[in-house]
C-alpha cells in the first residue's frame, strides 16, 4: 500500500511537472516579447536617424544649396555655406561623416574632401533615395570599427522645393544605441516583472491543483482500499498486507474472524442495530490488537488479522484470546444488552504455507471448526478434508472456473410420447476439472448452493443455454430450452427482473425458456418462491415443478402458484414395469398434474417398455437414456429432426389447461440408434 511518504513524493513529483510544463510558455512567451522589443528598440533608432538626418537636411543643407540641380557640381559659395553649416556638426562628433551626391551618384560636396564613395549610385539605397524615400540602415564603419547608422535622403531646398541630389549621412549609432537600451532596459524590468508574477499566479494555480488531486487521488485510494462502514481496510488490502507478510521471511499468522449468530441481531434488532455492532466491534479489534498488527473487514461479520513477528502458535493463541475477550463484552445496542462472541481462525506461516489462498483457506477451516466445536480460538491442523472444508476447496475452484470458462452444458431432449417430437432440450451442467476431469452437478452444485456462488453460475447457465437455444434456432430446429434454479435463486427478489432482461438481450420469447425449481426449493420459504414463479410465470416464461413427489412437500404448496409442467421424480419411473406402489404413484401424479391443467413429464425412462407404460396411462412427455443421453447440443440436431409443425404447447398456468386425454395409438417416440 502506498505510504504517506511515498504519496508526498509523488506529489512533489506531479508539481514539479505542472511549474516545468507553466515555465515552458511563459519563457516562450517571454523570449517572443523580448524579441519583439529588440525589434521596436532598433526601429525607434532608425526612425532617431531618419529625424536627425531631416534635421541636418533642412537645417543646414538645404539654406546652403541655391536650389539648381546638382549634376552641375557647386560653386564656391554653396561650398563655403556647406562646409560652415556642417563643421561643427563634424566637430561634435554628432555626424561621422557626410556627403551630397546628385542624382547620378557623383559626389559634389563631402566633409572630408574625398569626391568618392564605396556606396554604388545603383544600389537599391540611392535609387530608394533618389526616388524621394529615405533610406535608413545600420552597419559596421570601415573606418572607426564601430556601428553607424547610415541615412540617404533626398535634399530639397527651400528656394526650389523639389529634390535636387541625396544627402548620405552617417550618424554614430552609440548613442542613439545606448538611449535605445535604456528603453529596452526598463521595458526588460516591466516584462520580468510581469512574466515572473504570471508564473508565481501558475504556479500557485499548480500548487493548488496538485495538492487537490493528490488529495483527490489519497481519497479514491482510501475508498478502494476501506470498507465505507467500519472505516477499516478492505479484502483487497488484507490481501495484499497479508501476500506481503507471507513473502516477508517472518513468521506470522493469518486470522479470520466471524461472528456468531450476528444474523440474530439484524434480525431482532435491525440492519442499523447490526452496523452499529460492526462498527463497535472494529473499533475494539482495533484496539486490542500490537500497533504492527492490521486489521480488515471482508465484508458481512467476516474481519481478517494479519499477525507479524510471531515465534510460536501458543503467542497467537493467547494474544487472539485477549482480543476476542475484549470483542465479546456486552454491547448496548437500542436498549437491549448484547453478548458478542467471536470464532477465531488461525493459519500460520510458513508453518502452513506462504501461498495467499492457502492460508486463507486453512484459516476458514480452522474459524469453522471453532464454531463447531467449544473453543473460540481455533489453529490450523493439517489431516483429513471434512466435509466442509472440501466444500471450501470445491468454492474457490469454482470461482476460478467462472473465470477461466471451464464450465459446459450438456442438453437432453425430452420428447412428446404421443408424436415422438422433442419439445424442449434441458440443460445440464457439467464441469471440465482440469485435474479431476468432467464432473457432474453432484459434485459441486450443493457447494455451490452454500455460498453465494449459485447466483452467478446460475447467470452463466442461464446465458449460456439461452445463446445455445439461439444457435439451434438458426439451424431450423426451434427447440425452447429448460434451466434449473435453486432454493437460493428463488430468494433473490431480482430473479424475475434478471431473467426478463436475458430474454431480451438474447432475442428469446419468454414461452421458449422453461425454469425448473425442486418442489423442495418452494417449500424453503414459500411465499418468496411463489411471488418469484408468478412474476415469472407472468411474463410468460414457463414454470416446471422438477423432482414431484421425492420431497415429500405438502401439496399446498402448489395452490396458487403458476405452474405450467410436473416432472414425475425419476425414483418412481425407474421401477414402473416391476413395482405395482410405483405405478400407482405415477398414475396419481399423472391424474394431479392433469387435474391442475399442467402437463406431466417422466424423468428417468431407460427402456421402450416403460415408454410404452407411461404412454398408455397418459403421459405427456419423457426424457431419459432411453431417448438420449446429456450430450452437446449440435449431436441433438443430427439425431432428432425438428418437424416443420410447431411442438405442442404446454399449459400456461396450473388450472387454466384443459384435460389432455391419453392416447394408445400414436407413434413410438423416436428412439436413439
Amino acid at each position: 500500500m502506498r505510504t504517506a511518504n511515498g504519496g508526498q513524493r509523488v506529489g512533489s513529483r506531479l508539481f514539479l511537472r505542472y511549474a516545468l510544463a507553466s515555465l515552458v510558455p511563459v519563457l516562450a512567451l517571454g523570449l517572443t516579447l523580448v524579441r519583439s522589443d529588440q525589434q521596436a528598440g532598433l526601429e525607434r533608432g532608425l526612425g532617431q536617424g531618419r529625424a536627425q538626418a531631416a534635421v541636418i537636411e533642412q537645417m543646414a543643407i538645404s539654406p546652403a544649396l541655391g536650389g539648381h540641380d546638382l549634376a552641375g557640381g557647386l560653386d564656391a559659395g554653396e561650398r563655403d555655406r556647406l562646409r560652415q553649416a556642417t563643421d561643427l556638426a563634424i566637430f561634435s562628433g554628432s555626424v561621422s561623416r557626410l556627403r551630397l551626391r546628385s542624382f547620378a551618384g557623383q559626389v559634389v560636396f563631402s566633409d572630408d574632401g574625398l569626391m568618392t564613395s564605396p556606396l554604388a549610385s545603383t544600389s537599391t539605397a540611392f535609387r530608394t533615395a533618389a526616388a524621394g524615400r529615405a533610406d535608413v540602415t545600420v552597419m559596421d564603419d570601415d573606418d572607426s570599427a564601430a556601428s553607424v547608422i547610415r541615412v540617404l535622403q533626398p535634399v530639397v531646398p527651400s528656394a526650389s522645393g523639389r529634390a535636387v541630389g541625396v544627402l548620405e549621412v552617417y550618424l554614430p549609432y552609440a548613442p542613439i544605441a545606448a538611449t535605445v537600451e535604456r528603453q529596452l532596459q526598463h521595458t526588460y524590468r516591466q516584462l520580468a516583472g510581469g512574466l515572473g508574477l504570471l508564473y508565481l499566479v501558475l504556479g500557485v494555480i499548480s500548487w493548488s491543483t496538485t495538492r487537490r488531486l493528490r488529495r483527490h487521488a489519497a481519497e479514491r485510494e482510501h475508498q478502494a482500499m476501506h470498507d465505507a462502514l467500519t472505516a477499516l481496510p478492505n479484502r483487497e488490502w488484507f490481501r495484499l498486507q497479508a501476500e506481503a507478510a507471507a513473502d516477508s521471511g517472518e513468521r506470522g499468522a493469518v486470522v479470520l474472524v466471524d461472528l456468531d449468530r450476528f444474523k440474530e441481531v439484524n434480525d431482532t434488532l435491525g440492519h442499523p442495530a447490526g452496523d452499529r455492532l460492526l462498527q463497535i466491534v472494529a473499533e475494539r479489534l482495533r484496539r486490542s490488537l500490537r500497533p504492527h498488527d492490521t486489521v480488515a473487514r471482508l465484508g458481512g461479520d467476516e474481519f481478517g488479522l494479519v499477525l507479524r513477528d510471531l515465534c510460536t502458535e501458543e503467542q497467537a493463541v493467547e494474544l487472539l484470546s485477549r482480543v476476542r475477550e475484549a470483542v465479546s463484552a456486552d454491547i448496548t445496542l437500542d436498549g437491549v444488552a448484547v453478548s458478542v462472541e467471536a470464532s477465531f481462525g488461525i493459519a500460520v506461516y510458513p508453518d502452513h504455507g506462504r501461498d495467499i489462498d492457502d492460508l486463507l483457506q486453512h484459516a476458514d477451516v480452522a474459524m469453522y471448526q471453532g464454531k463447531r466445536g467449544t473453543a473460540g480460538v481455533v489453529v490450523y491442523r493439517p489431516g483429513p478434508r471434512t466435509h466442509t472444508t472440501q466444500w471450501l476447496v470445491v468454492q474457490s475452484e469454482l470461482r476460478r472456473a467462472l473465470e477461466r470458462d471451464e464450465l459446459v452444458l450438456h442438453y437432453q431432449p425430452i420428447l412428446d410420447l404421443a408424436t415422438g417430437r422433442v419439445t424442449a432440450l434441458e440443460a445440464l451442467l457439467r464441469w471440465d476439472h482440469p485435474q479431476r476431469g468432467r464432473l457432474a452437478p453432484d459434485a459441486f452444485l450443493p457447494a455451490a448452493e452454500q455460498s453465494g456462488l449459485i447466483e452467478p453460475l446460475t447467470a452463466w447457465v442461464l446465458d449460456r443455454a439461452l445463446a445455445d437455444r439461439a444457435a439451434w434456432t438458426a439451424l431450423g430446429a426451434p427447440w425452447p430450452v429448460a434451466v434449473n434454479i435453486s432454493a437460493r435463486n428463488l430468494e433473490s427478489a431480482d430473479l424475475a427482473r434478471d431473467v426478463l432482461r436475458r430474454l431480451a438481450a438474447s432475442s428469446t420469447a419468454a414461452g421458449d425458456l422453461l425454469l425448473e425449481v425442486t418442489e423442495t426449493a418452494i417449500a424453503t420459504d414459500t411465499d418468496v418462491a411463489v411471488a418469484a414463479l408468478n412474476g415469472l410465470a407472468a411474463a410468460g416464461t414457463r414454470v416446471v415443478i422438477d423432482d414431484f413427489g421425492a420431497g415429500y412437500s405438502s401439496l399446498s404448496h402448489l395452490r396458487g402458484l403458476a405452474v405450467d409442467e410436473i416432472k414425475i421424480d425419476r425414483a418412481f419411473v425407474l421401477g414402473l414395469t416391476r413395482n405395482p406402489q410405483d405405478r400407482a404413484i405415477v398414475r396419481a401424479v399423472l391424474e394431479l398434474a392433469h387435474g391442475l391443467g399442467c402437463t406431466a413429464t417422466a424423468e428417468g425412462v431407460e427402456d421402450a417398455e416403460t415408454a410404452d407404460w407411461l404412454r398408455a396411462a397418459g403421459c405427456d412427455h419423457a426424457q431419459g437414456y432411453h431417448f438420449s443421453r446429456p450430450v452437446p447440443w449440435p449431436e441433438l440436431i443430427t439425431r432428432f429432426a425438428m418437424p416443420p409443425a410447431v411442438p405442442p404447447q404446454l399449459g400456461s398456468s396450473c388450472g387454466a389447461r384443459p384435460d389432455v386425454p391419453g392416447s394408445t395409438t400414436a407413434p413410438p417416440p423416436q428412439k436413439v440408434p
